[in-house]
C-alpha cells in the first residue's frame, strides 16, 4: 500500500518536492549539478536551527535524571517487591523534578517525518504525476537516488558512488564512536541486569545504528544523517559544557 498515494500525503510530498526543487535550483548557479545535495545540506541545518530550544531542554533534562539517578536507585531498593508502588514513587519524583524519563525524545521523533519525506523524494521516478527531477541530481558524481546497498548488489555502483557514500558513513561512525567515548552514562550501581556485559555490548552498538541505517538509504538522506550527527554532538559537547552531570555520572564518560 503506497500511503503517499492518499490525496493529504500526496499534496504534502509534492509541496516538499516543489519546495527542495526551488532550492536547488536558486543553487545550481553557486553548486552546478550537486545543487539538490546543498539544498539537502541547508534543509538539515534548518530542522536542527529550529530545534536548537528542545536541544537545551534535553540537555536540562538529561543533568536532571543524572542529579537524581541515586534517588531513584533508592526507591527501587526500597520497593522492588511492590513494582506498583515503585511506579507511584518514581512517577512523583519525575513530576517535582519536572521531568520525565522520555524527555529529549522530541528531536528524534521531530527529525522521522524530515527524513521520511526525504527517502520518499529520491526513490520515487514520479511525484505527483510528474516526473522526478531531483533523481538527476547528484553529489560529486554519485547519483543522490543511489543507496550503498542498491548501487552494489545492483552492479551500478561506480568509484564515485563508493567514494561519498563510504566517506559520509566512515564520517558518521567516526561520531558515532566519539559520541559512545563521551557520552556513555556510568554504570548502574549494585547488580543490575544493566551491567550486564551483553547490555553494555547492545548499548554501545545503538550509536552506530545510524551509519548502519545510512547503507539503505538513498545518498540524499544518508547526507541529512551525516550533517545531523555532526550538528548534534557538537551541539551536545557545547551544551554539556553549560549543564555539566554532577561527578559520579561523568566518572565513566
Amino acid at each position: 500500500m503506497d500511503i503517499f498515494a492518499f490525496p493529504p500525503l500526496t499534496a504534502l510530498l509534492d509541496a516538499a518536492y516543489g519546495a527542495l526543487a526551488g532550492l536547488a535550483s536558486f543553487l545550481e548557479p553557486l553548486a552546478g549539478a550537486s545543487s539538490a545535495a546543498l539544498a539537502v545540506v541547508l534543509v538539515t541545518l534548518l530542522v536542527r536551527a529550529v530545534l536548537i530550544p528542545v536541544g537545551f531542554s534535553q540537555a536540562r533534562a538529561e543533568q536532571t535524571r543524572a542529579r537524581i539517578a541515586p534517588r531513584l536507585r533508592e526507591l527501587q531498593r526500597r520497593h522492588k517487591k511492590n513494582p506498583e508502588r515503585l511506579q507511584k514513587e518514581m512517577l512523583e519524583l519525575y513530576r517535582s523534578e519536572n521531568t520525565s524519563p522520555f524527555a529529549g525524545m522530541l528531536p528524534v521523533l521531530a527529525q522521522a517525518p524530515v527524513v521520511g519525506l526525504l527517502y520518499t523524494l529520491f526513490i520515487r521516478p514520479e511525484i505527483a504525476g510528474h516526473p522526478n527531477d531531483l533523481l538527476t541530481h547528484d553529489l560529486f558524481g554519485a547519483p543522490l537516488g543511489t543507496s550503498l546497498v542498491s548501487s552494489v548488489f545492483g552492479g551500478t555502483a561506480s568509484p564515485s558512488t563508493l567514494l561519498v557514500l563510504g566517506v559520509l558513513i566512515v564520517i558518521m561512525l567516526v561520531v558515532a564512536d566519539i559520541t559512545r567515548r563521551v557520552f556513555t552514562p556510568a554504570p548502574v550501581e549494585g547488580d543490575s541486569p544493566l551491567n550486564s556485559p551483553t547490555m553494555l555490548r547492545v548499548t554501545s552498538a545503538l550509536h552506530y545504528l545510524t551509519a548502519v541505517f545510512a547503507v539503505f538509504v538513498p545518498l540524499a538522506a544518508a547526507l541529512y544523517l551525516t550533517v545531523t550527527v555532526v550538528w548534534t554532538l557538537v551541539q551536545r559537547t557545547l551544551l554539556r559544557r553549560r549543564y555539566p552531570l554532577p561527578v559520579s555520572a561523568t566518572v565513566a564518560a
